[in-house]
């Protein structure tokens, strides 16, 4: 099947249109580039000049689809052209032909047609001096070079200009990517972080609350159901503090009028009161001296959060809390009774685990939790280790 050419650009037909007319003007005037006795002009008929100016004017049409074509057939052209008494427009034509096959032809081609043209023109300036002696033998090389060198220059200017602006396109194009790719990433990560504050400061309360309510609705003794509701409302005014922080905190940076305090371990005796006054038999053994603001904050949360699923799924019997630092290491150990339930005590998301995997990964430490035997029986473990100099860097 045979391969149709590509029409020609619209510019490249009002180029091609408008240098005929212009040649067919100076023609019809009788306004060559020669005179009738120049000894270039081997043919003197008139009619001559209209067939390379007839040929260049359709290599126009190919100056953008085909520029290598158009230039090889216009310097055949252009070399007729020179044996007939010329056309100013046939010249102009062709040099547009040399400037569109550096702009528009490969990379290759736009190498090597500069080099060759000012090749060209050195031999066209050194040879006449040489041969004639005659310092008008230089006129010959500069039309040479302006016909041929000056357009091939010119578009390689042009072409090395608009390859810098696509490249600066493209450039800003993929700043623009990374800067919303960098964006996304911010917001997955805040929202990330806001869901593990939201899930450990508030889990526990409503954890405790759901336990003791369920406690207060099955027992009919009441001094038991008057203890219940007293932790109820406890966890439940805490809960709302906490809360009423957090929203303060999203809304304008402030909680209270000023920013609310990151928990430190310091607090952790608290947080073991609170969870024994829950119902859980909680022992803290704490070694952790000065530590880095988020491996203290990372510390305090997977502790909070290790005693929250222990009160909703551990078994009856002692929960221990250890902390200590070794060689720039914070180790976080707790463990729990191991109860095979069928369901948890109070309803859970599932998310607690995975907030304490995240909060390890961000500092690059170790986590691992699981059930394990030991002396007293089989227990759920909550390991984590911490490095000191990362959080130093967060």
């Amino acid at each position: 099947m045979a391969q149709t050419l590509p029409r020609p650009h619209r510019d490249d037909v009002r180029i091609a249109v408008g240098g005929l007319l212009g040649g067919l003007t100076l023609w019809g005037v009788g306004l060559h580039s020669r005179g009738p006795n120049d000894p270039m002009a081997r043919v003197d008929q008139g009619w001559a000049v209209l067939v390379p100016l007839v040929a260049l004017a359709g290599c126009e049409l190919m100056r953008r689809t085909r520029p290598r074509t158009a230039l090889l057939i216009g310097t055949v052209a252009l070399a007729a052209d020179l044996l007939t008494r010329g056309n100013l427009a046939s010249v102009v034509m062709f040099t547009d032909l040399v400037y569109a096959a550096v702009l528009y032809g490969s990379p290759a081609a736009a190498r090597r047609i500069p080099w060759i043209t000012g090749l060209v023109t050195v031999i066209s300036t050194v040879w006449p001096v040489a041969l004639w002696r005659r310092p008008e033998g230089l006129l010959i090389g500069a039309f040479c070079g302006l016909v041929t060198f000056t357009p091939a220059a010119t578009g390689w200017i042009v072409r090395n200009h608009r390859d810098t602006a696509v490249a600066e396109r493209l450039r800003a194009e993929q700043t623009a990517l990374l800067a919303e790719m960098d964006r996304v990433q911010a917001v997955t990560a805040e929202r990330a972080r806001m869901a593990r504050e939201l899930h450990d400061m508030v889990a526990n309360h409503l954890s405790a609350i759901a336990i003791h309510s369920t406690a207060a609705l099955s027992l009919r003794d009441p001094r038991t159901s008057e203890d219940a509701l007293a932790v109820i409302r406890e966890n439940s005014v805490e809960g709302l503090a906490e809360m009423q922080r957090l929203i303060g905190i999203l809304r304008d940076g402030s909680g209270d009028d000023r920013p609310a305090a990151a928990p430190t371990l310091d607090g952790l005796g608290a947080l073991v009161d609170g969870a024994r006054a829950n119902g859980l038999d909680v022992a803290l053994s704490a070694d952790h001296g000065k530590v880095p603001a988020p491996v203290e904050l990372a510390a305090y949360r997977i502790v909070q959060e290790s005693l929250t699923n222990a009160l909703k799924h551990a078994g009856s019997g002692p929960v221990t809390v250890a902390l200590a630092l070794r060689d720039d290491w914070l180790t976080t150990r707790v463990t729990s009774p191991y109860a095979d339930r069928d369901r948890p005590r109070a309803p859970g998301s599932g998310a607690g685990l995975v907030g304490m995997r995240e909060r390890v990964a961000l500092l690059h430490g170790t986590f691992e939790a699981g059930p394990e035997d030991s002396p007293a029986g089989r227990v759920w473990t909550v390991r984590a280790a911490l490095p000191l100099n990362r959080g130093e860097a967060a």
